[in-house]
């Protein structure tokens, strides 16, 4: 009789946030081919990693972490670890939790699951959108270490669920308090990625043997681009929290310089809609279902001081769906699809 399990993936955090461990982990995060991919010689993007970002980057890096890290570690690990927890209360099924970069690593947690007789995993990326640089790089590593450490397991996998209406309403239900506060304008937050790669993907997703080689099914998003991905989750945002659409907007966060990144930016949107005269902000970053650096300090601590920096008064980040009832409830409806259908959960 097989045994089922359930994997959830995300992005990964540091050991800890002394300069060390974040250097470790920001040589595997940008070392990832998927995530910075120029030059296209591999020595060359080495190079321009180690000795040019990473340098430039790491003391400042550290110093963010620092500055949302909590007496038990990582908030990101902190509320992942909850969120499997109560995922496998709901399910009744084993759960797993593995980070692309960092621990607990993606080839240690296949081992687990190997050595306790697991032969088929549902991976549940904790990406609601397809980018190369966050949904596929997690997937094809799942992949690439299996073939190592878990050749004998099956793989189902849950596809982007940008669109799924559970989804949305999940996400409409988390932001209803803050939504019934006074505000003027409400601002759709999404990590951003070099505009580039909007073409890129498509042309990658085409050769890419992710899909073939370990899921349960193609997926249906494929030549759906991330932009038109978050354009689409935020009008269905929109449509069910009865927003007004002049009163809300899309920007883009967490760019590196160097080449045109999709815009506006978070940054200049903040600025922008301050001297517009909006007084009260409301913000959301749904393509992080839980808050991390990039939410934490990033939108909540740095975007506060700069909307009030030119004139803004109210500044409210809305949580991300972390550990909320209404996202394990999410997860636990495709987990049951799963267990019931043996189809794609996505």
């Amino acid at each position: 009789m097989s045994q089922s399990a359930v994997l959830l993936l995300n992005l990964g955090s540091p050991d800890s946030t002394s300069v060390p461990d974040v250097r470790r982990y920001l040589q595997e995060f940008l070392g990832d081919e998927r995530v910075i991919d120029k030059p296209a010689n591999p020595f060359l993007r080495r190079l321009l990693v180690n000795r040019i970002i990473i340098p430039s980057r790491v003391k400042k890096s550290a110093h963010a972490y620092a500055s949302i890290w909590t007496p038990e570690g990582s908030p990101l690990i902190l509320t992942s670890r909850r969120a499997q927890a109560a995922l496998q209360q709901k399910t009744g099924l084993p759960v797993a939790l593995a980070m692309n970069y960092g621990n607990p690593s993606i080839p240690d947690v296949l081992r687990a699951l190997v050595a306790k007789g697991v032969t088929r995993v549902l991976l549940f990326p904790q990406y609601p959108h397809y980018a190369m640089s966050s949904w596929e790089t997690v997937v094809v590593k799942v992949q690439r270490e299996a073939r190592t450490h878990a050749p004998n397991i099956r793989f189902d996998l849950v596809q982007p669920y940008f669109a799924d209406a559970d989804y949305i309403d999940a996400l409409v239900e988390s932001a209803r308090p803050h939504l019934a506060r006074p505000h003027d304008h409400f601002l759709f937050s999404y990590h951003g990625i070099p505009v580039r790669h909007l073409t890129k993907a498509d042309s990658s997703r085409a050769h890419c043997q992710c899909v073939a080689d370990c899921c349960y099914t193609p997926s249906p998003v494929h030549g759906t681009c991330y932009k038109a991905q978050v354009t689409r989750t935020s009008q269905l945002f929109a449509q069910k929290a009865g927003l007004e659409p002049a009163k809300w907007s899309i920007s883009f966060q967490s760019r590196l310089v160097g080449e045109p990144w999709l815009a506006p930016y978070t940054d200049a949107e903040f600025e922008r809609l301050a001297k517009e005269g909006k007084k009260r902000l409301l913000v959301i970053t749904p393509a992080f279902v839980t808050d991390c650096l990039e939410t934490l300090e990033e939108i909540r601590v740095e975007g506060a001081e700069e909307f009030k920096a030119a004139g803004g008064e109210e500044f409210t980040h809305i949580p991300c769906l972390n550990d909320q009832p209404v996202w394990i409830d999410f997860l636990a409806s495709r987990v049951r699809r799963w267990q019931q259908t043996g189809a794609l959960a996505g």
